[in-house]
């Protein structure tokens, strides 16, 4: 009961920071090792982490607590073009520059045949910041963007088959923090304008569950699949006249498969590919054009943010340079979530980037205690309009884009 009433205490610590994310506004990867390797980790347990990829993997990890912090740097920008109400123009989101993202991870050996844990980390976001506001031609007033953080905790456990298989189920427990300014030129295509923006910060929450394998089908071959259900959050209130469905904001389901390979004994190549559903969550899947339907922001079907499924490909090589030294590099790459058409929207959410490279390392001292280190950089992706602004909003186009530079660091120690 200590170590949940700590994740608790630690969520609402958490909770009092920005979190923007990589994978559509998922993290690219979870726990400092794994982001150093592409965000690899569905067949490749490595720390206190493991359960918020795949809980199974905590049966293949000794006693440690991991404790790090991601220091996220994203530029974002927008650019609007052949706007008939004088909305032409470039546009920089990053009046709030950069976020730090916490982490914390524990897992015990009950028993050889049963592990537990908690993983406690930031499983995404997206925080938008625009001192010259790119909806003010349209009559918003004031700095315009959003924030959208997304806290996990999650207690595990892992359960032995025999010494190569383990089953796992973590539960998720989601706690998001939202807010919205400058976006009054929206209040006509509100059901509730009092509800659409400037109304401080308001938190949601809900519960999903994270199953898992993880099988060691040789000594150098390991294979893992992972699934995690929709978390179906409590509603924002306080953005009832945004959010489809009076402020509706649910978690999507994901799921994916992966393997780790000992190509010899130092050198260590793996790969995973999942899936993210954003389809299943209206508030970030229905397009602007329902708006054209006859469906206010906020009603029920109302409008979103237009992003499809993606899928999202990791791949990385992890290499024990000495007893005591190990280092990583890997790419990810995503499928990109944001249609052309839909960019008008999404000048709040540039969740554009679809490829990324890492690299890190850990160092390991004689008491067995560890230091790892990671940097990531998202390449810069654009998104050009296609019809993306609405007649009722001049026409013309928006084209966004992102860019992102992610330092990790984490220190464990073995228990």
């Amino acid at each position: 009961m200590s170590l949940l009433r700590s994740s608790a205490l630690l969520s609402l610590v958490f909770a009092s920071f920005s979190a923007t994310a990589t994978d559509g506004y998922f993290s690219h990867g979870f726990g400092v090792k794994s982001e150093g390797i592409g965000g690899v980790g569905i067949a490749l347990p490595q720390d206190g982490l493991a359960a918020a990829t795949n809980p199974a993997g905590t049966a293949f990890v000794q006693d440690r607590l991991d404790v790090g912090i991601n220091y996220f740097v994203p530029q974002r920008n927008a650019e609007i073009t052949g706007n008939g109400a004088g909305a032409n123009g470039n546009y920089n989101g990053d009046g709030n520059a950069s976020s730090l993202i916490p982490e914390f991870g524990y897992i015990y050996n009950i028993n050889p045949s049963v592990t537990a844990g908690v993983a406690v980390y930031g499983n995404g976001g997206m925080n938008t910041s625009y001192l010259n506001n790119p909806f003010a031609a349209f009559g918003s007033k004031g700095t315009g963007g959003i924030n959208l953080a997304q806290l996990f905790v999650t207690p595990s456990v892992a359960y032995k088959l025999n010494e190569n298989n383990a089953l796992g189920l973590g539960v998720n427990f989601a706690y998001q923090q939202f807010s919205a300014q400058g976006l009054s030129a929206f209040s006509s295509a509100s059901a509730s304008p009092t509800n659409l923006t400037d109304n401080g910060t308001d938190t949601s929450t809900g519960w999903g569950a994270r199953l898992g394998w993880t099988g060691k089908i040789t000594p150098d071959l390991t294979l893992g699949a992972t699934w995690a259900s929709k978390i179906n959050a409590s509603k924002f209130s306080k953005y009832s006249g945004l959010f489809e469905n009076g402020g509706s904001f649910d978690i999507p389901e994901n799921y994916g498969v992966g393997l780790a390979y000992k190509i010899v004994p130092t050198w260590t190549v793996a790969l995973d590919v999942s899936k993210i559903l954003y389809s299943g969550v209206n508030a970030v899947a229905n397009p602007l054009s329902n708006l054209l339907q006859g469906n206010a922001l906020g009603s029920a079907n109302g409008p979103g943010f237009g992003w499809k499924d993606i899928t999202v490909t990791k791949i990385g090589v992890s290499y024990d340079y000495a007893a005591d030294v190990t280092l990583r590099a890997g790419y990810n790459h995503s499928d990109q979530p944001i249609p052309n058409d839909q960019t008008f929207f999404n000048i709040l959410a540039p969740a554009t980037v679809q490829d990324h490279l890492s690299l890190g390392g850990t160092w390991k001292a004689t008491s067995g205690n560890e230091l790892s280190v990671a940097y990531t950089y998202g390449f810069k992706q654009t998104v050009n309009g296609s019809n993306s602004i609405p007649s009722s909003f001049g026409g013309g186009n928006a084209n966004i884009s992102l860019s992102e530079n992610i330092l990790s660091v984490a220190y464990a120690w073995k228990l």
